[in-house]
C-alpha cells in the first residue's frame, strides 16, 4: 500500500513540477498584450482569455501536492499543542475532510465538463475557443486531491506501525 501512495504522490509531484511552468506561459501572454495594444496599438482578442484559461490548471494543479507538503492554510490552534496519537489523529480527521471536499467537488463538476464537452461551449467571446479542455481540470485536479489524501492517509498509517 505505501508504494501506491508514494506513486500518486510522484505523480502528483510530477504534474506540479510541469505546471508550475504554465505560469511562464502567462507571463508571455501577458507581456505580448501589453507589447501589442501599448507599441503598436492593436490589443490582442485571446491573450488575456488564454492567459485566464491558462490560469486554472496551474492553480488547480498544484493544490493535490500542496497537500503533501502541508502547505495549505490550516488551523492549528489544537493541532499545534496535540502530540502522540491525539496529533496523528487530527492529521486523519483533516486528510478525511480532504476527501470530502475533494470528492464532493469531483462529484458536482464532473457533469459540468461532460455537459461542456458535449455542447461544444465556448466562451461567447471575440476569440471564442472551446472551454471543455480547461474545465476538465477540475474533476482532474479533484480526483488527484482524493487520491492524495488517501495516500497521505496511508503514510501516516505506516508511520504509525514503524514506531
Amino acid at each position: 500500500m505505501t508504494s501506491l501512495a508514494q506513486l500518486v504522490t510522484a505523480l502528483n509531484r510530477g504534474l506540479f513540477a510541469m505546471a508550475k511552468w504554465l505560469v511562464y506561459a502567462i507571463v508571455f501572454l501577458m507581456l505580448w498584450e501589453v507589447v501589442s495594444r501599448y507599441f503598436f496599438a492593436h490589443p490582442t482578442s485571446w491573450a488575456p482569455e488564454l492567459a485566464t484559461l491558462i490560469f486554472g490548471p496551474f492553480f488547480l494543479l498544484g493544490g493535490p501536492y500542496l497537500l503533501h507538503l502541508g502547505g495549505h492554510v490550516a488551523v492549528d490552534v489544537l493541532s499545534e499543542k496535540a502530540s502522540g496519537r491525539f496529533a496523528k489523529l487530527l492529521h486523519l480527521l483533516g486528510l478525511a475532510l480532504a476527501v470530502a471536499f475533494g470528492a464532493i467537488l469531483l462529484w458536482f463538476s464532473l457533469p459540468l465538463v461532460l455537459q461542456s464537452f458535449s455542447y461544444g461551449e465556448t466562451s461567447y467571446s471575440a476569440w471564442n475557443p472551446v472551454l471543455w479542455p480547461a474545465k476538465c481540470f477540475l474533476p482532474l485536479a479533484s480526483l488527484l486531491l482524493v487520491l492524495q489524501a488517501l495516500a497521505n492517509a496511508i503514510l501516516t498509517f505506516a508511520d504509525t506501525e514503524a514506531a
